[in-house]
């Protein structure tokens, strides 16, 4: 199966996003991270105003076959957290990249913060095992 990762979208080797559109920074999960876990069945996030910490947990998703660490791409204060994927978060699974974020983020500095991610091109590279 092709999996199409976004080229808009920065991505963590722990299989997080982040799409930044200014100093907001929405955080989901990737498709390639939807397909391993399988059905997905609790989901745990930070509550607004909540602040995270790049490379730091910041909450967890578990599925029917594992619970998984949520890991922060950026560092900021929590704006927003997808409250209908807390109720069903099997949506996730439905457009991880659209209606599936997890949490919005208001980022201080756009450009550091984004310093230890992928591209697109980079993260297909690795999760299809290339050793370039």
């Amino acid at each position: 199966m092709e999996i199409a990762y976004p080229e808009d979208l920065k991505y963590l080797d722990t299989h997080e996003y982040v799409r930044l559109d200014g100093e907001i920074a929405t955080i989901g999960i990737t498709s390639f991270a939807v397909d391993q876990l399988g059905d997905i069945v609790f989901l745990e996030l930070p509550e607004e105003n909540d602040e995270i910490e790049a490379s730091e947990t910041f909450g967890t998703i578990e599925s029917v076959k594992a619970v998984e660490e949520l890991n922060a791409p950026v560092s900021g204060t929590v704006i927003e957290r997808n409250q209908p994927l807390l109720d069903s978060p099997e949506l996730i699974a439905e457009d991880p990249y659209g209606e599936g974020w997890l949490i919005k983020v208001r980022i201080e500095d756009p450009d550091e913060e984004l310093e230890e991610v992928l591209t697109a091109a980079e993260y297909q590279a690795q999760v299809e095992g290339s050793e370039d």
